[in-house]
């Protein structure tokens, strides 16, 4: 049988004080190899962020971090590693699964009030594995900003999103 390489997901993008929290299911190889969030440049988080929070769209990770902390906004994964071949959630090997303390951060932030949870993986992980966190915070399932989740247009996906963000 051939498996994939266990990957790790990235420390949190957290900010003085996060009041959303955003959450993927682990970084594709892009973003592992940049070490940044959404690095793929067809995923289209970057680009519904700076639509919805009307910000100028740059080149550096940095200040794409800065416009979202500034704004309360936080960033991190449900999956703190897998084993998974690529990119895709698909793939990911189910068994070699373990999950970020999410549950223990939103209780060191009591700020943060909903999470939005970007696609179906992250959302079946996330309640599969802290399903206490539904009664902490507001969870919202969102359509995936990967350019795998193409079955939602581009319209609707950024609609689901603002409305999500409570844009």
């Amino acid at each position: 049988m051939v498996t994939g390489a266990l990957v790790h997901s990235m420390a949190p993008v957290l900010g003085e004080s996060p009041q959303l929290l955003i959450l993927g299911s682990m970084p594709g190889v892009a973003s592992l190899q940049m070490q940044h969030y959404y690095a793929h440049p067809r995923n289209l988080f970057w680009p519904f962020m700076a639509d919805i929070l009307q910000f100028e769209l740059c080149e550096h990770f940095a200040e794409r971090y800065e416009q979202l902390t500034q704004r309360g906004i936080a960033l991190w994964d449900v999956l703190a590693h897998c084993e998974r071949p690529g990119s895709l959630d698909s793939a990911i090997r189910k068994e070699s699964v373990l999950c970020n303390p999410i549950t223990e951060l939103v209780q060191q932030h009591p700020g943060i009030q909903r999470i939005c949870v970007n696609g179906g993986t992250a959302w079946t992980q996330l309640n599969k594995h802290q399903p206490q966190l539904a009664t902490l915070v507001e969870l919202i399932k969102l359509p995936s900003t990967s350019p795998a989740h193409a079955s939602v247009s581009r319209a609707e996906k950024l609609a689901a999103w603002r409305l999500g963000m409570g844009y």
